[in-house]
C-alpha cells in the first residue's frame, strides 16, 4: 500500500528525516513511537502531503505521491488526524460529518459514528466546531470524520494528547473496533503503552531514521524495560 523510498528531509539547515525506507502493508494497525524530537510527526505529515521530501519517493498502491497535494492524496484513500484538530467557526459537526464521507451519507449513519466515540447525536450533530467545545469533543468528532471517511490509509498524530481519562479509554476501544472493522490500514504516532499493546506492528523513529520495525511481540517487550527505554510513556503517568 505504502512505501516510502530513501527518504531524506531537512528544514532551517536541520535534517530531520534522514534516509527513511519503510513498507506498510494493507490491512494493518501500526503504531510510530520513539523519543520526542525524533521526526514522527514530521514522517506523518509528509506521508499526508503536508510535508514534502528533499529527498526520496513516496509510493501508494504503487503511484508516486511525492508531490501530490494534501486533497489529491486524500482523494486517493490518505486520511490524517492532526495533534490539536481543526476548529471551524460557522461549520457544525453535521456539515463536517457529511464533508468527511466519500459517499452520500444520511443522518443515521452519522448518529452512528458519534455514538461510536462517545457522543450522544441530539447533542452535537447541530453544534458548531468551535472553540466552545473542550479538547476531548473535539477530538471525539475528528475521529467520527475519520470513521466517516473509511480511508486505505488513516494517519492519527499523537490522538491521546489534550484529552481526559475516559476519553482515553473510549479511544482504545475506537482503535480496536477500526483494527477490527475497517479494510484500511491506521498508523498511530504515540508514546502510550495502551496503543501499542494493540497494534500489528511497532515502528521506533529516533534522530530521524527507523532504529526498529517489527512485530508488537517482539518490539514492545523491549521498549517496556525502564533501563533501555526512556521515551516510553504509560498511560496512568500522561493522562
Amino acid at each position: 500500500m505504502l512505501e516510502l523510498k530513501d527518504i531524506s528531509f531537512s528544514a532551517d539547515g536541520k535534517k530531520i528525516l534522514n534516509h527513511i525506507n519503510l513498507k506498510i502493508d494493507n490491512n494493518k494497525f501500526i503504531v510510530m513511537t520513539g523519543p520526542n524530537g525524533g521526526g514522527k510527526s514530521t514522517l506523518a505529515k509528509m506521508i499526508a502531503g503536508i510535508n514534502i521530501p528533499t529527498q526520496g519517493k513516496i509510493l501508494f498502491d504503487g503511484e508516486d505521491i511525492t508531490t501530490m497535494p494534501i486533497y489529491q492524496r486524500a482523494q486517493k484513500g490518505v486520511a490524517f488526524a492532526f495533534q490539536q484538530p481543526v476548529r471551524f467557526k460557522g461549520i457544525t459537526v453535521k456539515d463536517l460529518i457529511a464533508l468527511s464521507a466519500n459517499q452520500q451519507i444520511n443522518e443515521k449513519k452519522m448518529c452512528g459514528y458519534l455514538f461510536d466515540v462517545g457522543l450522544c447525536p441530539k447533542d452535537y450533530l447541530k453544534r458548531e466546531v468551535n472553540t466552545n467545545l473542550s479538547g476531548g469533543e473535539i477530538k471525539r468528532i475528528e475521529i467520527a470524520t475519520v470513521l466517516a471517511r473509511n480511508a486505505k490509509l488513516t494517519i492519527f498524530d499523537e490522538p491521546e494528547a489534550g484529552i481526559d481519562l475516559w476519553s482515553f479509554n473510549h479511544l482504545i476501544a475506537i482503535f480496536q473496533k477500526l483494527r477490527e472493522q475497517q479494510e484500511g490500514s491506521i498508523l498511530v504516532i504515540s508514546h502510550q503503552e495502551r496503543i501499542l499493546e494493540i497494534a500489528d506492528e511497532i515502528i521506533v523513529l529516533a534522530n530521524g531514521q527507523i532504529s526498529k520495525h517489527g512485530p508488537t511481540q517482539e518490539i514492545l517487550p523491549e521498549l517496556l524495560h525502564k533501563e533501555r527505554c526512556k521515551f516510553c510513556i504509560r498511560q496512568e503517568e500522561s493522562i
